[in-house]
């Protein structure tokens, strides 16, 4: 069907130019009842039966307590799938809501990372994949401009402070329009967390933005992805790029390739 091609068209194209999947790979997706976590499991599983490499996929999720559902419905549904899951319960997060229970969402990704680290190592995995899609990618790089002075956005491939696990994000390319559509294609139960239903953040408030903007310019998004993959450093006021006695023609720019990423002039 046309969705899955898209699907895997898109996923195919990230694993492929950022390299994110090697020959002897175990990847763990971290699946959080949601749909774009399901939709990226799919894609991965589906790559491994159709690539020219030989790697192993396997999905875990980390309990936090914020799940507005048992988990378990969904987990017996990837299991009656054929698929290798994994639920941890991290304690430390579960106390954290007892004792700090307005915490922020940077204190709760903290205890998240270190759980995922934490259990990772016990399924013998050695790439974690996320499923933040093409929307999380552009909602970043709006929100670190306006709200932390940076020109940043979320890496397509990193790695892990100690470098024992590479971390990567396949639905760069893929817009949740289809992770939704891909989802309730599948059919699969869809377990809200409590953290998706808060009011008045920053990220629904450019979620909105966007979304706005999108009425009059439907290829927004995809604008802003290639803008990530072509930038102009000598049209910043980043001096470290700058040379005043340079060429006016010149330019310095960041390829969009594979990693690591060459400065041309």
């Amino acid at each position: 069907m046309d969705l899955e091609k898209n699907l895997l068209r898109q996923v195919g194209e990230a694993v492929t130019k950022f390299r994110m999947i090697r020959q002897g790979d175990r990847v763990a997706v971290g699946v959080s009842g949601g749909k774009d976590s399901v939709t990226l499991l799919e894609a991965l599983l589906a790559l491994q039966r159709r690539a020219p490499i030989s790697f192993s996929v396997c999905a875990f999720t980390i309990e936090q307590g914020k799940f507005l559902a048992p988990i378990q419905p969904y987990g017996q549904w990837l299991l009656s799938r054929g698929v290798e899951w994994h639920h941890f319960t991290d304690a430390p997060s579960l106390r954290l809501i007892d004792d700090e229970p307005d915490h922020g969402c940077d204190l709760c990704s903290r205890f998240r990372r270190r759980a995922v680290y934490q259990h990772c190592k016990t399924l013998g995995a050695n790439v974690i994949a996320f499923g933040h899609t093409a929307d999380d990618f552009c909602e970043t790089l709006l929100r670190n401009a306006m709200f932390t002075g940076a020109l940043s956005s979320l890496p397509p491939v990193t790695y892990s402070r100690q470098r024992d696990f590479r971390l990567i994000r396949p639905l760069v390319f893929t817009p949740e329009s289809l992770t939704s559509a891909y989802a309730a294609f599948l059919g699969c139960p869809v377990i809200p967390c409590g953290c998706s239903q808060k009011t008045g953040t920053v990220r629904r408030s450019l979620r909105g933005f966007l979304a706005e903007l999108e009425q009059d310019h439907p290829n927004l998004k995809d604008s802003l992805l290639s803008a990530m993959g072509n930038v102009k450093l000598d049209r910043l006021l980043d001096t470290r790029y700058l040379d005043p006695d340079q060429n006016e023609e010149a330019e310095v720019t960041v390829s969009s390739g594979p990693f690591p990423i060459l400065i041309n002039s």
